[in-house]
């Protein structure tokens, strides 16, 4: 019944959410789930998988050492997530470990120094080239000057994270080294909230890990964003959800984008693996 098909039920399920919400999905199997997914949305920190999109390309391209050495600037600092904030001025760690801390604990100071070296108009021009239209990085990280720092869609999100699971990011070898960062990434407030603790985490029980997700959350005032790739035994689909217009702007992890996008991943995921690998 077309009432109970899993985008309706997406929908039932967060239908009490105070805010905006939509949803991307794709299970390879010739079923894509897309509510509200052209929408315009503030990326807050999800823009950094295009950052490091353009980090990659301009090492596979030979324009950046990966291991040449950046120094944290001043003119850098940023408060919000990340450690180098809490480190001495003149620290330098290499350009790939700043791309790592940029995605795996999402840390501004590591993205405003790469912006430095890569450049806005060279991350646009990658993003334009990829074929995402709706998406932008509009200036560094700065909460005092710029209200916000980019702006994508739930599909421009969604189909990035396809183009990385068929290793189609510039090479092979580039690709899987992106995915290992996106796996190591360590916001999952939203994808995996509400997931069966017990597959995520083989070095708890000892067991095989039978669940892994590569992704890259975003959070701001005006936005909760999530959105990746779920790996399980029956194959893997990309998810992405974004939230935003919802009545509490602060962070914490009972925020209500949070429960409510919890819930609604756990329901793709209950899907697909009913199906083996399939969400119709």
């Amino acid at each position: 019944m077309e009432k109970l098909s899993l985008e309706a039920r997406l929908r039932a399920e967060v239908i009490s959410f105070s805010g905006h919400v939509s949803f991307y999905a794709n299970d390879f199997k010739g079923h894509v789930i897309s509510v509200n997914a052209h929408e315009q949305f503030e990326a807050a920190s999800a823009i950094k998988v295009f950052i490091l999109a353009e980090f990659f390309r301009q090492v596979h391209e030979g324009r950046l050492d990966p291991h040449r050495l950046l120094a944290y600037k001043k003119e850098n600092y940023i408060t919000g997530s990340g450690l180098l904030r809490h480190l001495d001025f003149g620290v330098t760690l290499s350009a790939v470990n700043l791309a790592r801390m940029m995605i795996i604990i999402s840390d501004n100071i590591a993205t405003n120094t790469l912006i430095d070296v890569l450049g806005i108009d060279n991350i646009n021009d990658t993003i334009r080239e990829l074929g995402f239209s709706s998406t932008k990085l509009h200036n560094k990280i700065d909460f005092d000057r710029y209200e916000r720092l980019g702006t994508t869609t739930p599909r421009d999100y969604g189909v990035f994270f396809e183009k990385l699971r068929s290793e189609a990011l510039w090479s092979r070898e580039a690709s899987r080294q992106m995915l290992d960062i996106f796996k190591k990434q360590q916001y999952n407030r939203m994808l995996t909230k509400d997931f069966p603790q017990y597959y995520l985490d083989s070095e708890d029980t000892g067991d095989e890990e039978l669940i892994t997700v590569a992704s890259k959350s975003g959070s701001m005032d005006a936005a909760r964003n999530d959105g990746g790739i779920v790996y399980t035994p029956y194959g893997s689909y990309v998810i992405v959800i974004f939230t935003k217009q919802f009545k509490d702007p602060l962070y914490y992890n009972d925020h209500e984008s949070y429960i409510y996008g919890g819930r609604a991943s756990r329901l793709i995921f209950d899907q697909y693996l009913a199906l083996r690998g399939r969400f119709e």
